[in-house]
């Protein structure tokens, strides 16, 4: 896929769903995975030109690891001209070693997102964009039915009262191949996840089954990212009339 296909995706969601507003300054998740750096180039290209003129600022909260090679994603930032902050914490070792959790992810991601928003509002940014894409909003629909008994999704856009801060999802109308294809089109300097738990959560599970019922049931993934969008999911943002193209657009 090409960052024009990928612009086309993000700029979609960003005007049915109201997302960037003139002089936001936006606080990009760097994983160190595929999709995270989807985000950071696309909203790069997307501030050239976007009407509502906006800032990015791309951080990274490392665990504590040891073994977290950041240097290729630092150059990228760089060849994109945008500022780049590393948080550095003992995550890891409170999780593993001091407290031995038997189920570490949850309080893993507390704690990550916890020191994610500190340095955000630190930095001045009024929103987080996290690179969640379509496949993860019906893995997450899945996960709620299976694991919570509710019908639940995150939603494209969601204030955070506590921190005065709203959070994005602008690549929610991407499927993951096409991730993927970006990512190798692109050469994308992705960093493999030090955690002993990477492939082994449940949303891991969650992958394997959507891709299986896919697989039996062509359109299934489709289907079910339909019924999110358009079922009224409690806390959902209301969708934007389409926007009217200009004559460089058609």
């Amino acid at each position: 896929m090409k960052l024009q296909q990928v612009l086309s995706h993000v700029r979609r969601a960003v005007d049915d769903y109201s997302m960037i507003q003139e002089g936001d300054k936006i606080a990009v998740g760097i994983s160190g995975g595929k999709d995270s750096l989807t985000l950071l180039c696309a909203l790069a290209s997307l501030r050239r030109f976007y009407p509502n003129h906006f800032e990015i600022h791309a951080i990274t909260v490392d665990l504590g690891f040891g073994n977290f090679d950041l240097n290729a994603i630092k150059q990228l930032c760089k060849d994109l001209n945008v500022e780049y902050t590393i948080v550095k914490t003992e995550i890891a070792e409170i999780v593993f070693e001091r407290r031995k959790e038997t189920n570490p992810c949850s309080l893993c991601a507390k704690m990550r997102k916890g020191a994610l928003n500190e340095k955000i509002k630190e930095l001045g940014c009024n929103k987080i964009a996290y690179g969640h894409h379509k496949d993860d909003m019906v893995e997450t629909l899945l996960m709620s039915l299976l694991f919570e008994s509710r019908i639940h999704c995150f939603s494209p856009v969601t204030y955070l009262d506590r921190m005065d801060l709203t959070v994005i999802r602008p690549l929610m109308y991407m499927n993951e191949a096409d991730v993927i294809g970006f990512w190798h089109k692109e050469n994308l300097p992705v960093a493999k996840s030090p955690c002993p738990m990477d492939g082994y959560t449940k949303r891991e599970y969650a992958k394997d089954l959507v891709k299986q019922l896919d697989h039996d049931h062509e359109g299934a993934r489709d289907r079910m990212f339909k019924a999110i969008v358009e079922g009224n999911i409690p806390g959902w943002p209301k969708k934007n009339p389409p926007r009217r193209r200009t004559k460089s657009e058609k």
